[in-house]
């Protein structure tokens, strides 16, 4: 059983950055873990976003490490190539592959950290057995294709079933949530079990997205520790 302490890493979606200056944006959060590049195609979801060579160029520029959420149709096949194209880290839904095992092994192949990502309504039990193939496993915490929603507590058990089973294996995958990421949600989830944390506008919504990113960082370890030692801390900010 995995008894490694958890780290919290805070990913800013530059969904809720300025796109006409996204290279000033980029440097807006050069403290954070990684940057979360949502890529949507109308189809999966009911938006349209950027496609490959943006997050192409996105990833000549950015100050820290590229993290793509592939909302898209088609993804076994498009998939591979945000490999190729260098991003540390490259997530699709497993509702939108018909080969995920597969899909996971080529994006590790191409040199990228496989993640597969689970809607809100999508049951995490089926796809414990390849937890050996993943990264990380992407945990919707609101339905995916829109910023800003509010943050579903419903998701919480599915977020405590993942981190039981991936502690129960021993093996070393993250535990991502997306939608709804606040100083007082990311608690929550993180009591729960997750340790990659996805934030849009509680980032870019503040005076300093960096300030907001270390916040946000702050509240998500605190919430690691037992639950006595952090009886005395104040865990989120009162707006």
């Amino acid at each position: 059983m995995s008894t490694s302490p958890l780290n919290c890493c805070i990913n800013p979606s530059i969904l809720s950055a300025d796109f006409v200056n996204l290279e000033a944006e980029l440097a807006r959060i050069s403290n954070a873990d990684a940057v979360h590049v949502d890529v949507m195609d109308n189809h999966f979801v009911p938006n349209l976003t950027i496609g490959l060579p943006v997050v192409e160029r996105i990833q000549k520029v950015s100050p820290v490490p590229l993290d793509a959420h592939l909302m898209i149709s088609n993804v076994d096949r498009w998939a591979p190539q945000f490999a190729d194209a260098g991003l540390a880290s490259v997530t699709f839904h497993v509702e939108a592959s018909d080969a995920p095992i597969k899909l996971a092994r080529e994006l590790r192949a191409r040199g990228s950290k496989a993640g597969m990502a689970l809607r809100p309504a999508t049951p995490v039990e089926p796809y414990l057995d390849m937890l050996p193939e993943l990264d990380m496993l992407l945990i919707m915490t609101v339905e995916p294709g829109f910023g800003g929603q509010a943050f579903l507590d419903v998701t919480l058990p599915k977020i405590r079933r993942a981190r039981a089973a991936v502690d129960g294996s021993g093996v070393n995958v993250a535990i991502q949530v997306d939608g709804g990421i606040t100083e007082e949600t990311i608690v929550r989830a993180a009591e729960a079990g997750a340790n990659v944390f996805v934030a849009g506008s509680s980032v870019y919504g503040k005076p300093s997205p960096a300030d907001a990113i270390e916040s946000l960082r702050t509240n998500g370890q605190l919430a690691f520790a037992p639950a006595g030692q952090r009886a005395n801390d104040v865990v989120f900010q009162q707006a």
